[in-house]
């Protein structure tokens, strides 16, 4: 039998469940596969194309930085002391492909959602780890698939809101469907009076309605963190709804009306997005990939050096 993660579940929360914010408490902190020690194995055996490690901005910058790197030499617990020290967040993505222990985690996750809400039916399920500098931060974006954040380790401040102009203008969201960069919208401080601001704690994970804009602050500490992301066949038709509206506007210079995931219109929707992403014209947009220019010193702890810069 699989341990329950989730402490304290209510029907409200059930309620909630894709519609609002919710806030749940779990027991992921006290679980032996997010320990250090586990996690600085994890970062040396970890597969280059599934990480990202970046160099990003303090929250009190008044610029955004936002570069890639590379580890270099370190070992995972000198990796994890460069995170501490510095600037940094690493980004340990597709975990559950990586190592099956955390396959079993998500599965069992989604399973004890399931049990709570017996219409949840969710596919694609996966997970990244997050591992971050104490007051990096994490700019405005918005994600495709549904979303929850889990606290492990140190806490953060999460701004949540609405999924709705002038906050998630379609435009945007529709350049992340067509070219998926997730990090480049448009945001404006008078936003912060509709946010909903959350101080997550060890044990705490939140989830919010799809695709509706965030932004994260860490406090002073540093911060370990794991992401699940889902799709459902209602997310799904959505996300082609808005892959095939961002192809009439770019490509066609139309702009949709309709965001319907039922009836004649959306076939011909789903059926253009199809051929989109067969295009060569998309492909080369996706491929687009930042450089990598800079790598961790070893034996200065949050020192970074810039290196030639290349892609992979």
């Amino acid at each position: 039998m699989v341990d329950k993660v989730f402490e304290n579940w209510t029907d409200e929360l059930s309620a909630g469940w894709r519609t609002r914010p919710v806030l749940a408490q779990h027991n992921l902190h006290r679980n032996p596969l997010f320990s250090r020690e586990t996690l600085a194995r994890l970062i040396e055996s970890y597969p280059l194309d599934h990480h990202a490690l970046v160099h990003v901005s303090h929250r009190a910058d008044k610029t955004r930085v936002w570069r890639e790197g590379e580890i270099g030499e370190l070992s995972g617990e000198e990796v994890i002391d460069a995170i501490a020290a510095g600037k940094l967040w690493l980004n340990l993505r597709n975990v559950p492909e990586v190592d099956s222990r955390y396959r079993d985690l998500i599965d069992g996750i989604f399973a004890e959602l399931q049990g709570y809400m017996p219409d949840f039916e969710t596919y694609d399920r996966t997970m990244g780890i997050l591992i971050s500098s104490p007051n990096a931060s994490v700019p405005y974006h918005s994600d495709l698939p549904g979303q929850s954040l889990w606290q492990i380790a140190g806490s953060k401040r999460l701004y949540l809101y609405p999924a709705q102009e002038p906050y998630l203008p379609q435009a945007e969201l529709e350049r992340i469907a067509l070219y998926g960069i997730e990090v480049n919208m448009g945001y404006d401080p008078t936003y912060d009076r509709e946010a909903m601001i959350v101080d997550l704690q060890p044990g705490q994970m939140m989830t919010w309605p799809l695709n509706a804009p965030h932004r994260v602050e860490n406090h002073d500490c540093l911060n370990i963190s794991m992401t699940s992301e889902h799709w459902t066949a209602e997310i799904k038709r959505t996300q082609q709804i808005t892959m095939a509206n961002g192809v009439l506007r770019n490509m066609f210079g139309w702009t949709p009306r309709s965001r319907r995931i039922s009836g004649p219109e959306y076939v011909a929707k789903a059926a253009l997005q199809a051929l989109a992403r067969r295009s060569p014209w998309v492909k080369r947009a996706r491929r687009v990939r930042r450089p990598i220019d800079f790598r961790l010193v070893k034996s200065q702890p949050g020192v970074i050096q810039d290196i030639p810069a290349y892609t992979r």
